[in-house]
Formats: structure tokens, sequence, C-alpha cells
């Protein structure tokens, strides 16, 4: 995909030469008393409490209209929802922990107290913590800093954690993306030795990231910034071998497809369930869960 248009040759011949990768099962696991199949798709909702957030349709500032969305994410077919107090933008306002959990800790437990599944995304123990004894049944890992932790906490609520790929302590504190012409060696040597150390903390439910939306400073260039998440959704497959589900958050490529920028994410399902996608993060529930079910139906 050097600068061409996507083929049935090349998916061909990425197929072929990782033959042997292709049929890799992964592990299925409850999530709040909830058993997932994770051979299957499921989708996970977005609701963003930071004024930062790029993505309009998602931000909550009040902590009714975070739970309603939430409902509605639900409604709309979403397994679970997963929150946020902090933008990843590289230019957005850094949230210290007391502020994310002045945030956070009112709409978990309204979640929690409507049936949500609720995922909180977060680098910091502290904000974790306090997450996970409000109900969080999972912990989107943005960063490795705090990893030991953050294992211990989810280990001792039995909550699944999502180890997302982060060249640097966390995802505010990333410079460039240095993976090499094939992004699937580091990222699985990051994931083999960050499951080591979950496991060994005692955690029992896990997901691994590639961290696509992540803000890396060589990747500004929209079309080298596409690209390479189209290579990374592609071969997602390899990295089953770990024997963990794949979660993928979904770009929106506003520069390709701008008025359209709701289209994205969809767009991108596709590329990420071609690749073996089991968790799908996404601000447009109902848009991405048609095109899963439309690709099901094949």
């Amino acid at each position: 995909m050097a600068g061409g248009v996507l083929t049935l040759q090349e998916l061909a011949g990425l197929a072929e030469r990782h033959a042997g990768e292709l049929h890799g099962g992964v592990a299925s696991f409850d999530l709040g008393g909830r058993v997932f199949d994770f051979g299957r798709p499921q989708v996970m909702g977005v609701v963003n409490l930071s004024a930062d957030s790029w993505y309009r349709e998602s931000v909550c500032l009040s902590t009714e209209s975070a739970v309603e969305r939430g409902r509605v994410l639900v409604a709309q077919g979403a397994a679970l929802v997963d929150v946020g107090a902090e933008s990843t933008l590289e230019q957005a306002e850094r949230v210290n922990a007391a502020d994310q959990q002045a945030r956070l800790l009112p709409v978990v437990k309204g979640l929690r107290e409507a049936g949500v599944l609720v995922s909180v995304e977060t680098y910091e123990a502290a904000v974790a913590k306090d997450c996970l004894e409000a109900g969080a049944n999972v912990l989107n890992l943005t960063g490795p800093g705090q990893g030991e932790a953050c294992y211990q906490l989810a280990a001792e609520h039995e909550a699944a954690v999502i180890i997302c790929f982060v060249q640097g302590e966390h995802v505010r504190a990333v410079g460039d993306l240095e993976l090499g012409e094939d992004p699937v060696g580091a990222m699985y040597e990051f994931f083999a030795r960050e499951i080591d150390r979950a496991i060994k903390a005692g955690v029992e439910r896990l997901f691994v990231d590639p961290g696509l939306g992540f803000y890396y400073r060589n990747l500004g260039d929209s079309e080298t910034r596409v690209r390479h998440q189209m290579k990374v959704f592609l071969n997602s497959f390899r990295l089953r071998r770990l024997g963990w589900p794949v979660c993928h958050a979904l770009p929106h490529a506003f520069e390709f497809f701008r008025e359209e920028v709701r289209c994205a994410e969809p767009y991108f399902a596709v590329l990420a369930a071609l690749g073996g996608t089991s968790l799908f993060r996404t601000h447009e529930v109902a848009r991405t869960r048609a095109v899963l079910e439309t690709m099901m139906a094949y």
C-alpha cells in the first residue's frame, strides 16, 4: 500500500505470507458477569468527558448527559461503553488525577446503576483505583508507565485490561513512532512483555490495542498516518497468536472524509474486521454495528 489502491491481490498476498497465523483463536471471557464470544465482533461505544475531544457528538459535559449517551449507545448495539476524562489530542489540556476522578466517578456509577458495562480510559493508577472501586469493568490502559500498579488493581477487582501499544510512558508523552517496515514485530514484543506483567499480577481478562488513535509527531501527515493505520488494521490478525482478542479504536481520517467524516469509522471497521479485530471502539456505534452485521451475513 505505498500510494496505490488496496486490491484483492494485495490481501491475498498478505494472507499467503502469513498463512500460519490466519486462524489463531483468542480467549473469551466474561465482563461483569456477561460472557462474551470474542470470536465474533463486539462494539464499544465512547463517551468523552473532556471538552477538548475532537468528536463533538461524543462529548458530554454533565453526568446526566454522559449517562444518557451511554444508555443510547447500548440501545444502538454497544456491548460496553468507554469513558475518558482527558483527550489524547496533543494540544489538549492535561487533566490531573483529581479532576479526572471528579469527572469520571459519578458517570461510572451512573452507568453501572443503569446496567451498562463500563471501560475507563486512563494511564493514572489513582484514577484506575477509584473507577474500579466504583464498578468499572474494564481498564483501558493508555500507557505502561504505571502498568504494574494498574494490573494489580485490575486483578483485585476481576476487571479486564485493554493494553494499548504506546511508545512512551503514556499517550500524552509520545514522540516519533518507530516501528520499522513491519509494524507487527515491535508491537508483538511490547504486548508479550506487558501481557506477562499483567498475568503475573493476576489479571485474567485482556485485550491488546495497537493504539492507532494516538498522536505521534511523525504521523502528522494525513496520508502517512492513514497508510500506517490501514497497514496495521490488515495485519492485526498476526497479533492474535498472543492468545487475546484485539481491540481497535477506529480513526477518523478527517482530511479524506471531510464533511462525511462520520462515515470514516465504519469504513475503517471493514479493514479492522478483515484483520481479525474482536472489539471495535467507535463513536459511531449504529453505523459500525450495521457494517459489521452486514459483513457477518456473508
